[in-house]
């Protein structure tokens, strides 16, 4: 568990949003905690998992995919020193494949199956880094799923 204040509060709003169904709280968390931090300014692993977390709350797939894209540029800015110090269990090669996933499937949503599939090979190529816990598991099912429906679409 972080010893991170931010992290905690980020993890109330995950909490929120997926536990209690209150995604519409879990957003109003997450644009408080997002404006405290100072948004893409702030420290890059708040802004990493704060903007993957908004990216699930959001009601337009438009607003989903900006937040997405602010995640994966965040997440280019972590050292894996910065992550293990906030109590995060995974390095940073770790936190991509899900990054990937949901933007290849917010590129799914949106009928860009070229960029979708290049981001599900992204994810595919970082799922070494994964491991075979309940985490890795649920992000390797997603790209499964990804998989057939762009197979099939």
């Amino acid at each position: 568990m972080s010893t991170d204040p931010t992290m905690a509060r980020i993890s109330e709003g995950v909490e929120l949003h997926h536990h209690q169904g209150r995604r519409e709280a879990a957003r109003d968390l997450f644009a408080q905690i997002w404006d405290e931090i100072g948004g893409e300014q702030g420290d890059p692993l708040h802004v990493c998992v704060l903007a993957h977390s908004m990216a699930d709350v959001q009601d337009d797939v438009h607003q989903e995919l900006l937040w997405d894209q602010r995640a994966l540029a965040a997440a280019d800015l972590l050292t894996d020193a910065r992550v293990a110090r906030a109590g995060v269990a995974l390095p940073v090669a770790g936190l991509y494949p899900s990054l990937h996933l949901n933007l290849g499937d917010c590129y799914r949503k949106l009928g860009d199956l070229g960029r979708a599939r290049e981001h599900l090979q992204q994810a595919q190529a970082g799922i070494g880094a994964l491991g075979d816990d309940e985490y890795g598991r649920l992000i390797k099912d997603g790209l499964d799923r990804l998989t057939q429906q762009l197979t099939s679409g």
